[in-house]
């Protein structure tokens, strides 16, 4: 499976007082993942804006393993999971060297600037077309 991987250092005022990460900044760093991920596939998000498009979470979720802390290097890895006409899933994993740190999703609608549903292979082929491929590209890495 294709994944991106982006490299974050834990700053200190991402941290509780007891040097842990605190949770929501997870979030933060998984919008990071997919908005690097989106670019290295040639489709910044500011692409699908000048196609009237955009991706509102409407889903979340995190599994939290071990805490990262201050001044841990972390690699963020991101996919996407699936793909459907109205929506797309990608998923994450925070890693320390080796060490899963947490695991989680992100669900968007595609909408247009009046937030309504719109089915993305119709209202851009192109950028549909795009997803697809790299989906395909994602699912030959499998095997």
């Amino acid at each position: 499976m294709m994944r991106d991987e982006s490299r974050i250092r834990v700053r200190y005022k991402d941290t509780d007082q007891m040097g842990i990460v605190y949770y929501a900044n997870y979030l933060v760093w998984f919008e990071i993942g997919r908005t690097e991920l989106m670019r290295r596939l040639g489709m910044p998000y500011r692409e699908f804006e000048k196609n009237n498009l955009y991706l509102p979470v409407i889903r979340v979720s995190c599994d939290y393993k071990v805490p990262a802390r201050y001044d841990d290097e972390i690699a963020l890895l991101t996919w996407i999971e699936s793909l459907q006409e109205v929506r797309v899933v990608f998923g994450y994993e925070v890693r320390r060297e080796e060490e899963l740190l947490a695991r989680g999703s992100t669900e968007h609608a595609f909408v247009n600037s009046t937030g309504r549903p719109v089915v993305l292979r119709k209202h851009s082929p192109f950028l549909w077309g795009r997803l697809c491929k790299a989906m395909d590209e994602a699912h030959g890495d499998k095997k």
